[in-house]
């Protein structure tokens, strides 16, 4: 069994900065790729960063020089830097990730519960 587990959503004022934590556990063999997506009321989820195995990273246009994704190899999370909030920030993020497991050496999509980041004066 693998789990993602997310934290560091929150309430912040436009301008203001939240980190975003993804840490996953289990019978990990390696992890390919982390990537954070977003859901925003009465929208699709959409892709906000992803970082691959060789640290290779893309943004959607909306964030690029605002938000950073990066990824701890030892620890098993990913990380999603997010300064310059706006209130169009505002979704439930979720964090995904490619994982190869111990038991069979293939890859499968894991997903984090979502965490609410709410950007408001």
């Amino acid at each position: 069994q693998v789990q993602l587990v997310e934290s560091g959503g929150g309430l912040v004022q436009p301008g203001g900065s939240l980190r975003l934590s993804c840490a996953a556990s289990g019978s990990i063999f390696s992890i390919n790729s982390v990537g954070w997506y977003r859901q925003a009321p009465g929208k699709q989820r959409v892709l906000v960063a992803i970082i691959t195995s060789g640290n290779n990273t893309n943004y959607a246009d909306s964030v690029k020089g605002r938000f950073t994704i990066s990824r701890d190899y030892a620890k098993n999370t990913g990380y999603l830097q997010m300064n310059s909030l706006k209130p169009e920030d505002t979704a439930v993020y979720y964090c995904n990730a490619i994982i190869v497991i111990v038991s069979t050496k293939r890859s499968y999509s894991y997903w984090g519960q979502g965490t609410q980041v709410t950007v408001s004066s």
